[in-house]
């Protein structure tokens, strides 16, 4: 399989040193990070951008919230 270069921030980069283990390749954990994403359905990565600007928004409930809703 071919190869390529990508061109990233220095910033980007140290954030993902940060993550990786030692002896870990940048592809083994660049991987790691977007197969969730491979899998999920087009809805699915919809509804949670969605969740994730309701959040942005301050849109949320807390776990004491939702209880005292639902007579938990």
């Amino acid at each position: 399989m071919g190869q390529t270069t990508i061109r990233i921030t220095e910033n980007l980069h140290k954030a993902l040193r940060s993550l990786k283990d030692s002896g870990e390749s940048f592809e083994n954990l660049i991987w790691d990070l977007i197969e969730p994403y491979l899998e999920l359905s087009s809805s699915t990565k919809r509804n949670i951008e969605r969740s994730r600007e309701e959040y942005v928004r301050g849109e949320t409930f807390t776990l004491e919230e939702i209880k005292k809703e639902f007579n938990l």
